[in-house]
């Protein structure tokens, strides 16, 4: 099934994508909902970030092609961070490049939404509590981020959560090609079977330091081929069975709001 977070006729809606067309659904696709009669074109409505996430959970080096990349060893366990919600944008919404960073790098990832709050869930039922999955981009301010040693204020600024435009439920996650493209051309390249730690043990060792509710958000690491963005460039991050997430990139312009 493919689901998403919608705007048309002056207010937010929630839809299923089916034939080509979204069907309105009577209230979130996170509750018990009904299909409604209304039927929208994709082309006609702006499409917005498919859930909104009380918390969004970070992993670092959970490709081993990214952590050979880095000349890291790869980790005992999960390398766990937040990004604020305040971060998070939609497909198409621009990345603000701010100016207190001098390099600004796209890491391309699969993002797990949670449909169910859990605590403490094992490894073998931790699908129960996966709702979804959809694209992310885990912008960062890399030279922030060997600065602070820490990873707080390098992935926290506005902007740096773009996720969508979709989730997909209903597919097997531990092996989807996912690419990085970088004005059409590709950056990078790999499988979800590269992950050091996949979505069901992520899911497990996370709901075991802090509970995770409906529409919470895990984006699973990136891997080898992260880069730097600059002023217009067009990023993509496509991921098999998932869909496309496309954001360009703009140059602070200093306003304050």
């Amino acid at each position: 099934m493919i689901y998403l977070r919608f705007f048309a006729r002056s207010k937010a809606r929630f839809g299923i994508m089916k034939d080509g067309k979204i069907i309105e659904l009577s209230k979130s696709y996170f509750e018990n909902y009904a299909l409604t009669k209304n039927k929208f074109l994709l082309n006609s409505v702006e499409v917005l970030p498919p859930c909104e996430p009380s918390k969004i959970i970070g992993v670092g080096l959970n490709y081993k092609d990214h952590a050979k990349e880095l000349n890291f060893p790869l980790p005992k366990n999960p390398i766990l961070f937040q990004k604020p919600i305040s971060a998070v944008i939609a497909h198409k919404d621009k990345i603000v490049l701010s100016k207190k960073s001098k390099q600004i790098d796209y890491e391309g990832e699969l993002a797990i939404v949670i449909g169910k709050k859990c605590k403490n869930i094992s490894v073998k039922n931790s699908h129960k509590y996966i709702f979804g999955y959809t694209c992310a981009n885990d912008v960062t301010a890399r030279d922030l981020q060997k600065l602070d040693g820490q990873w707080a204020r390098a992935k926290a600024f506005d902007t740096f959560a773009p996720i969508g435009p979709y989730i997909v439920s209903g597919i097997n996650p531990l092996k989807l090609k996912i690419k990085t493209f970088l004005n059409g051309k590709v950056v990078q390249s790999s499988n979800t079977k590269n992950m050091v730690f996949n979505v069901y043990k992520l899911v497990s060792f996370i709901s075991a330091i802090m509970t995770l509710l409906p529409e919470d958000i895990i984006i699973t690491g990136t891997p080898f081929g992260v880069g730097q963005l600059k002023h217009n460039d067009v990023l993509s991050v496509n991921i098999e069975k998932v869909g496309e997430l496309i954001n360009i990139c703009k140059k602070d312009n200093g306003y304050e709001n």
